[in-house]
């Protein structure tokens, strides 16, 4: 006999894992897909985040910070020591078994909220029926009231840097270095390509980051993105804009790399190399010819505004459909249409949601930059406050950056907030909770923040908004 389940979910990463506890708990039985399987071959829920993305880069980077701190940061703090080693097996190690808890945590949570968990790639027929193929080729179809499609994204191929995952890696190969190259070479200076870089430069390699535009940081606020490019230049990022990679060569154990740039044809030899030029979405083998789901002309799955697809009953949410690739974006898109399953009218703000880049400093933002609102002719006020100027960024060290507020010239309403700094991602939070609710700075202004702390900051650069900073001195309005 078919099994029939009121949600079906393919893809058990951050979007479709929250999906399906989600419904459960909402009364509906529910059953997730998944043929992730890790290093032993056991079934490894959670998706890329979970297994080779979010946590285990985040992992490394800090056991890399902590690593550099010790070789560099302790003096001042009256710390002396003899000497700091890395052992870049057991920094690896450390992050697998961080990811073997979360991924072991998924599974202990479907068993909690009553979720079926299902092995195997899941494919959608006609009828909202779904085919499950399992590891011994064995295949079932069950049945759905309505469908899930959350099978993720993956590593975008270049041609000319074949990935072997030997000498040219993906971002899942960078993560099991089991020693640092002397000479990294890095594809793209997005957010994989500079977190993975900046982890590897903290150990010791020598490393270049090649990026084919010639504006670093396209999507974040031109303030911001110069302070990165400066700071991360003087960490020991080499980062070259306008370098486009034509070719590579496996030599042995090297990779020589040739690229253009305006000075014409270059090469470049490498000991390994990261291709991380952006993810596109899996949608290989997911569909039937008949099942009525479509795609648009990026190959990503049509949905609406609230992720329904062109059939009645079916959803995707998460890599697999328009908007940034975040692992928050899906979760939240998860509980969204899975609420809505339920006759419940919930909505998601796309407008406001955050996007961090865990380098050091950390880079985020919530909202539209200023050279988006001057494209628009929207009139703004800006107020900006320098780590130089918090004790609490001056107590610990780490006083690089700043946190910058955009507001309505007219209404006062914060359009957006961007920081560059420490603890970047906790602060840009706090922005987007008041833009949620419609804050002006004003507001974040008049409320009171505790002291000494980080996020005096954000409330001194709302105050420079209109000019009533009081720990830094106010730029005088022309």
């Amino acid at each position: 006999m078919t099994q029939k389940f009121d949600v079906v979910v393919i893809g058990a990463g951050p979007g479709g894992y929250v999906a399906a506890i989600k419904a459960a708990q909402l009364g509906l039985s529910t059953a997730c897909i998944e043929k992730y399987t890790d290093k032993e071959g056991k079934l490894a829920l959670g998706g890329t985040c979970l297994n080779v993305g979010c946590i285990p880069s985040k992992a490394l980077l800090d056991s890399s910070w902590k690593f550099h701190e010790a070789q560099d940061g302790f003096a001042i703090h009256g710390i002396h020591h003899a000497g700091v080693t890395m052992d870049v097996p057991a920094m690896v190690g450390r992050k697998a078994n961080i990811v073997k808890g979360l991924t072991s945590g998924v599974a202990t949570l479907f068993k909690a909220n009553g979720v079926t968990s299902l092995q195997g790639h899941g494919k959608l027929l006609a009828g909202k029926k779904v085919e499950i193929t399992k590891p011994d080729g064995s295949v079932e179809i069950i049945e759905a009231e309505n469908v899930i499609l959350a099978p993720g994204s993956r590593p975008i191929d270049i041609p000319p840097a074949p990935v072997d995952q030997k000498v040219i890696v993906d971002s899942t190969g960078a993560l099991e270095f089991q020693a640092v190259p002397k000479r990294l070479g890095v594809i793209g200076a997005g957010v994989i390509g500079l977190e993975l870089g900046s982890v590897w430069s903290r150990l010791g390699s020598q490393v270049t980051v090649l990026e084919a535009l010639d504006t670093f940081l396209l999507a974040a606020d031109t303030a911001v993105s110069k302070e990165a490019l400066k700071t991360l230049t003087k960490q020991g990022l080499d980062i070259k804009l306008g370098a486009r990679v034509t070719g590579s060569k496996v030599n042995g154990e090297e990779v020589v790399v040739t690229y253009t740039d305006k000075d014409g044809e270059q090469t470049i030899t490498f000991d390994k190399l990261i291709v991380a030029v952006g993810r596109r979405p899996v949608t290989t083998d997911l569909l039937s010819a008949d099942c009525g789901v479509t795609l648009d002309e990026r190959g990503y799955v049509h949905v609406d505004d609230h992720c329904a697809t062109t059939v009645p009953g079916v959803y995707a949410i998460g890599d697999v459909v328009r908007g940034m690739m975040l692992a928050h974006k899906a979760s939240e898109e998860g509980i969204m249409v899975v609420e809505r399953i339920k006759g419940h009218k919930t909505q998601m703000n796309y407008d406001l949601i955050p996007s961090v880049i865990y380098t050091h400093p950390e880079i985020a933002w919530v909202g539209k930059n200023e050279q988006q609102l001057k494209a628009e002719g929207v009139e703004v006020n800006v107020g900006t406050f320098p780590f130089a100027a918090s004790g609490r960024a001056m107590a610990a060290n780490d006083t690089g950056g700043f946190v910058k507020v955009i507001a309505d010239a007219k209404t006062d309403r914060v359009l957006g907030v961007h920081v560059i700094g420490p603890g970047a991602a906790e602060l840009v939070q706090q922005g987007a909770i008041g833009m949620e609710f419609g804050t002006s700075a004003e507001d974040i202004g008049m409320m009171v923040f505790s002291h000494p702390t980080l996020s005096e900051a954000l409330h001194e650069a709302a105050l420079a908004v209109n000019g009533h900073a009081i720990h830094i001195a106010n730029k005088k309005k022309r």
